[in-house]
Order: C-alpha cells, then structure tokens, then sequence
C-alpha cells in the first residue's frame, strides 16, 4: 500500500528514540523535520540520515516558539533519565510544559496531528500493579524526580485541554523502560550502566537489594506503537502505555549482561535513590485491542544487539580495548 507522504516534524529527533523513529518515517517516504538543542541528543544518531534529500536537521530548544510548515508533530524533546533531567530541572520543566505549548501553538496553527511522548513515571512509585491508563498515580510533587513526572503529567493536562478547548488532534503515549543501540552511555539508566561497566569489567552497581522490577521493551517495537498511535482513528487518543508488560528484576538483568559480554565485572550495592519506583509494568491491554500491538523482540536477542553497539562505540572513543585476535 502506497504512504501519502507528509512533512513530518521530531522534536527530540537527535536523541536515543527520535533518532530511530526519524529512520522509519523516512523509510516511509516522508519529509522529516529533526529538531534537537543536543542537550542529550547526539549528532552521531542522525549523522547516516543527513544525505537523505527528504530528511533536514534543526537546531532548536522547543521552550522557544518554532514556525514551520507541518502535517504531524512527535514531540519527543525532554531528558529522559534522571541524571540529565536533574542536571537543570527547572530547564526540564520548561521542556515540558512550554514546550508543549509551544508544539501544541504550532499544531493549532497549521492544523496537525500531534503526538506527546509521555512516561510511566506519570504514575510515579506506584500503588496498583501492573500500572493501567486510568491509574492516576503516586507522585511526589516536591522531590528530586519531580521536574520529570510532574512536567510530564502537566503536559498531559494542555495536550488535553488544547483538544478540548481547541480540538487540536492528539495522541498522547506513555513509555515504560526502553532500550536498545543510541542510548545515551552516560545517561545512568539501568540498561546502560549495566552494558557499560560490563564491557569495562568495572563493577556493576546495583541500588537497593534487586529485587525491584523494571519491563524492558526495545526501541524498534516502541517505534511501532509511535506509529500505529499517529495512525489510530481520531476517537483513539490515549493516554496509552507502551512497553512490555513482561518484568524482569534489576539483579536478574545484572546477571544476563554479565553473562552476553563475558565480564569480569561484579556486582556492588548501593542504597535506593529518593522516590525509586520498585515496581513498573505496563497493562497493555488498550495497545492490543486498539492498535493492535504488543512488543516483539524477547530481552535477550534485544540486549546483544544494544550491547554490540556499546562494544562498538566504547571501542572507538578508545575506552575499551580488544586484544588483537579479537580486533582483527
């Protein structure tokens, strides 16, 4: 089936998932607009896409207002993890809730469809579980992860209102833990850390005892439930979970990175951070019965290939070095 091609804008489109979602919307034949401050997002992520004649790079902080010509909007821009959301977290808040204004101004103004990249930390450290949409949270307004949850919940509630009041077309999707090659290797997020020190045979820090449960999904599934929500009818806006509902504790995923990169690495214990969910896990009930959708790729197959990317980049920042009948 012939894709109507459209101009299509990705705010964040430098970083860990807006760089595979600008991939398979040109896949798809569309124009793609990539807008990133490079807060977090790299230019090595989209550095293969810059010859493709419909694919432009934009540098641009969404807290400013932007004016351009578009037909969808994925507003994916907002560090992720919370070692760079809680570098600046009032500049993370601004991400957040003025850029959402300001995407959603834009969206009003040329008539497009628009999509929000929320979080399961809307739900903060949850009390019910697994973690349903209507689920309306455990959230410390006042604490140090704050900035994230509650600039994300606050996006939610314009995302909404500018579809009541100006019945601007949204989608609004809430990510669980995803993973996969471009994340971010200093972003301190589990899968990361875990790849890194591994192939560093530094020791493997694991916070609280391990048994807290994360559901990790890889990039590419995500990227799919991306696409499948832009594409629902407009009677389907969400907000819905995206992720894999199959958990996996944090000293389980320890023992399985150790075990694919054959590290001498060990494993040391730290206390648990402020506000630290101990459970996340998505009911993704909606996604199958409405769009049909549910994660493909198992852990295992998902972990080697983003620990190949890792491998890789370490190996060229010269941070880990091979012996030489391995390198050739």
């Amino acid at each position: 089936m012939q894709t109507i091609s459209k101009r299509i804008l990705v705010t964040g489109g430098a970083g860990f998932l807006g760089s595979h979602l600008c991939e398979r919307l040109l896949a798809r034949g569309h124009d793609v607009l990539c807008v990133d401050n490079y807060f977090t997002g790299r230019k090595d992520n989209i550095a293969h896409l810059l010859q493709e004649p419909h694919f432009e790079a934009m540098r641009h902080d969404i807290t400013f207002p932007l004016y351009v010509e578009v037909d969808e909007i994925y507003n994916l821009a907002c560090p992720a993890s919370p070692i760079h959301y809680q570098f600046d977290p009032v500049q993370t808040t601004k991400t957040s809730v003025i850029g959402a204004i300001n995407m959603l101004g834009l969206a009003k103004r040329v008539k497009a469809k628009i999509l929000q990249a929320s979080t399961s930390e809307v739900y903060g450290d949850p009390t019910l579980h697994p973690q349903p949409e209507s689920y309306r949270g455990n959230v410390n307004p006042i604490g140090p992860r704050a900035c994230y949850d509650e600039g994300k919940r606050c996006a939610e509630t314009l995302f909404f209102d500018y579809h009541r009041q100006h019945k601007v077309r949204i989608r609004v999707v809430r990510i669980f833990n995803t993973y996969g090659p471009r994340m971010h290797p200093n972003d301190g997020r589990v899968v990361s850390n875990f790849i890194v020190q591994a192939l560093k045979n530094e020791p493997i820090t694991l916070y609280g005892d391990g048994t807290q449960t994360r559901a990790f999904c890889y990039v590419d599934d995500l990227v799919e439930g991306f696409l499948r929500m832009m594409g629902a009818p407009d009677t389907v806006i969400g907000p819905m979970n995206l992720g894999n509902p199959v958990e996996t504790s944090v000293a389980e995923l320890a023992q399985m990175v150790i075990d694919l990169t054959g590290s001498r690495s060990e494993i040391t214990h730290k206390p648990l951070p402020i506000d630290d969910p101990i459970q996340r896990c998505p009911d993704i009930s909606q996604a199958k019965s409405l769009l049909k959708w549910e994660p493909r790729a198992a852990l295992k197959p998902g972990l080697e290939r983003t620990i190949a990317y890792f491998d890789k980049l370490l190996t060229e920042r010269g941070e880990i070095t091979k012996p030489a009948s391995v390198a050739a």
